[in-house]
């Protein structure tokens, strides 16, 4: 039978090789390559835009809607940015949590957490993670003009789906060990080409 300081010294190593193991993979998630692949689900006002390039392109209806929730003094915006990474390392990289930041024309529009476990597999491994926006263009965008907040919401998605160059997302994973949260010390700046951020 194991002594009680046996057991403990047991435990504890165990412990510190677990830890080892999740820095371990966090390190590699930060060295992963990641993009904005793709925006979906693109609603302005309850308007869904994803396909509208302009207000000349929107129907009576669709206008007026948009029209109606300005007066009121709201321009909600909702959509779905599918960040893909890609793991290059030759062990597992994983996160349990990852704060973000969206910004659109350099301005920082809104933020939030993503709190599902992520696990890439090694060599080459990729995943996607849908990062859900919610955002009120009207409240943030407060010196726009309709027009301006309008214009603003319907340029977000390229050709092909593809994120506007007017989008850019800032991530920080981070990684539990026990009911510790260790997060990445900054955040990684992504684009729309692979790339490890900045």
């Amino acid at each position: 039978m194991l002594k009680k300081s046996s057991l403990l010294w047991i435990m504890a190593l165990l412990l510190v090789s677990v830890s080892c193991t999740q820095l371990k993979q966090m390190a590699n998630f930060t060295k992963c390559q990641f993009r904005m692949s793709s925006v979906q689900n693109t609603n302005l006002a309850g308007v869904n835009v994803q396909q509208i390039k302009s207000l000349s392109d929107m129907n009576l209806l669709q206008a007026g809607k948009l029209t109606a929730a300005y007066a009121s003094g709201t321009m909600p915006l909702s959509l779905t940015i599918n960040v893909d990474a890609q793991n290059p390392n030759d062990a597992t990289a994983a996160m349990n949590k990852m704060e973000w930041i969206l910004l659109i024309e350099g301005k920082e529009i809104v933020t939030g957490t993503l709190n599902d476990r992520i696990s890439i597999a090694p060599s080459g491994g990729t995943a996607t993670i849908p990062v859900q926006i919610n955002a009120d263009l009207r409240k943030i965008m407060a010196k726009n003009s309709m027009d301006e907040n309008i214009n603003l919401g319907l340029g977000l998605v390229g050709a092909g789906n593809k994120p506007s160059p007017k989008l850019s997302l800032k991530i920080k994973p981070s990684i539990m060990i026990g009911s510790l949260t260790v997060p990445y010390p900054g955040y990684i700046t992504l684009s729309t080409n692979f790339g490890t951020g900045s």
